[in-house]
């Protein structure tokens, strides 16, 4: 007999939320690990552009963060073979050297203590959007991780590589966890390379439904409240966890190598 039909919507909410730190166990990646699994499944998901893009995440030591080599694309990233650098991208482990457009995850590391993985790539859709200098728009439910999250940088400030591009890329995120980059492409930031893998795979999905849905007609706006109320349903640190345990689960199946 249902014993749950008069409880409000909020209490459910709660409810789920306690259940999911009770029973959903998942495993245990070091942060190497997690950042070459991201690529793998950012790699799948179709943000492949050649050798552009990269992925980063504080390490140990105040300053330091690893990246992927300049030359690798995201499909031959490895936990072994990841870069441990300073905030001048000086390579202080592994071999090769860090793509110079690291530059600006320095600044965003600097102005943003809190977050802890930047995600930047030029996925298809993303890029493509990109050109018609229009902000990114979410109207359906599963993109709502995105809803009011998500910054726009109008105008193309050049290659990434000078300290001017950092600055402008930093001040333009203004606190939210992700930036449209007009011309250019996505940056997602968050507290866990989960988050940020999961933000950034959304990204692209909403900017293929965005272009899909304005060649269709006129996209329609959802409810604010409820969208809001769809984010902070999906931005829990366990959901994050979920999200990039079943995409590991898929990537791992065919880049077993990727935790080498």
């Amino acid at each position: 007999m249902a014993n749950t039909l008069d409880t409000p919507k909020d209490e459910l909410i709660l409810q789920s939320q306690q259940k999911m730190e009770q029973f959903l166990s998942l495993p245990q990646w070091s942060t190497r690990e997690k950042l070459a699994l991201s690529c793998r499944i950012l790699f799948d998901a179709g943000h492949d552009s050649g050798l552009a893009g990269q992925i980063t995440a504080r390490a140990g030591e105040p300053g330091t963060y690893y990246t992927q080599q300049l030359g690798l694309g995201f499909d031959e990233i490895t936990a072994s073979n990841l870069l441990l650098v300073d905030e001048d991208l000086n390579r202080l482990d592994g071999a090769g050297m860090p793509n110079p457009a690291n530059r600006f995850h320095t600044w965003v590391y600097r102005r943003y203590p809190d977050i802890q993985c930047i995600i930047h790539t030029h996925p298809f859709h993303v890029a493509t959007l990109s050109m018609l200098e229009k902000p990114l728009v979410i109207s359906h439910m599963d993109t709502t991780p995105l809803f009011d999250d998500c910054a726009f940088l109008d105008k193309w400030p050049g290659i990434p590589v000078g300290n001017s591009e950092g600055q402008m890329i930093s001040e333009a995120l203004a606190n939210k966890r992700c930036l449209f980059l007009a011309h250019h492409g996505l940056l997602v930031t968050g507290r866990t390379v989960e988050e940020a893998l999961m933000l950034a795979h959304l990204f692209e999905r909403a900017a293929r439904m965005q272009l899909v849905a304005m060649a269709a007609g006129n996209i329609q706006p959802i409810d604010e409240s409820l969208a809001k109320e769809a984010h902070d349903w999906t931005s829990t640190p366990k959901r994050h966890q979920a999200f990039f345990a079943y995409y590991a689960r898929r990537t791992l199946r065919k880049h077993s190598d990727c935790l080498q």
